[in-house]
């Protein structure tokens, strides 16, 4: 099957999964013992995740990938510099549209880390730097098990309106949740390499499916406390829109700063896809490590946020792979 129908394919499956776990969260929410035994659940597959992460992160792809560290500086630059610096900047213009709350997921969104597997699909069907776009995402993702905890303990406690810290119970939570899992997946890999090369179909399901688990537990408990009678229609269009005029600000900058320093055509593409993305695979159950809970006032931006860049990130996509050289 060609590269692009592989990358609908996956969209098409992907969303999908949201919108129906979106779905019984909204008419059929788990409640009583089913809700304790779906967040149980759900914690364990936040583990496993990150631990087969891990155990599938080649060390030495991502050093070989760092020796273009120009690419790679930039990349991460717009990652974890311009999208914690923009976000706060332009709160004069997102709180007043979007209100405090999802104002607040915005921020989350800021912290995160770059996708790997939309970027790198991206990049190839436009015809861009392919290697440079493993080790951005990557390294990426490394980075923003350290980095994406400690942005968020700093723009929020800048944010004090939301009330929201991360302390030492946090801390430990990333540490058991996150960090320990994908340490043990790292050393593992000697032995476990070959099974995750045979399986990535079977891990790319288990990481398709944590993120369906942790949508339809945090929409069950969003209904089951009245979130939605609490949301108005306009509030979400606002959002889009929000997330819209971010997006298109970092294209903008992402493609103008590699353009001005000089970089080949196939290098800025990948500049574009891997900094301007962020990271719903990780962004949803980091959540959950970093504030012990699930909030829709935080997940709600980050989908509609992965949403939006994917219909745009295809647009730009099928637009560049017209005029390969």
């Amino acid at each position: 099957m060609p590269l692009r129908q592989q990358l609908a394919s996956f969209f098409d499956v992907f969303t999908a999964g949201i919108l129906l776990a979106l779905g019984m969260g909204l008419v059929a929410p788990c409640q009583g013992n089913t809700a304790i035994f779906f967040d149980g659940l759900t914690n364990t597959a936040i583990i496993l995740l990150f631990f087969l992460y891990g155990a599938k992160l080649s060390r030495q792809s991502v050093i070989k990938g760092l020796l273009n560290w120009r690419l790679q500086a930039i990349v991460l630059g717009f990652t974890f510099i311009f999208f914690p610096l923009v976000v706060p900047l332009l709160r004069p213009l997102f709180e007043p549209m979007v209100g405090a709350a999802l104002y607040s997921g915005l921020l989350y969104v800021a912290c995160l880390p770059s996708t790997v597997q939309s970027s790198i699909a991206f990049t190839s069907v436009a015809g861009g730097n392919i290697p440079a776009a493993v080790c951005s995402a990557s390294v990426s993702s490394l980075l923003g098990v350290i980095l994406t905890p400690f942005l968020v303990s700093l723009l929020f406690a800048i944010d004090a309106e939301n009330n929201t810290a991360v302390g030492l119970d946090s801390i430990l939570q990333i540490c058991y949740q996150i960090l320990l899992p994908f340490l043990l997946g790292q050393l593992s890999r000697p032995w476990l390499r070959l099974w995750v090369e045979r399986h990535r179909a079977l891990i790319s399901w288990n990481d398709k499916g944590t993120i369906w688990l942790v949508v339809y537990t945090a929409f069950s408990n969003a209904t089951a406390q009245g979130y939605w009678q609490h949301l108005h229609a306009m509030q979400l269009l606002w959002l889009v829109l929000a997330c819209t005029l971010l997006l298109l600000l970092t294209f903008a900058a992402t493609f103008g700063t590699s353009r001005l320093l000089g970089f080949p055509r196939e290098d800025r593409i990948t500049i574009v896809f891997c900094g301007s993305k962020k990271s719903l695979a990780v962004g949803a159950p980091m959540m959950l490590a970093i504030f012990g809970s699930l909030d829709n006032n935080l997940l709600l931006p980050l989908m509609v946020f992965h949403q939006v860049q994917l219909m745009l990130c295809a647009y730009l996509a099928r637009r560049w792979s017209k005029h390969k050289p």
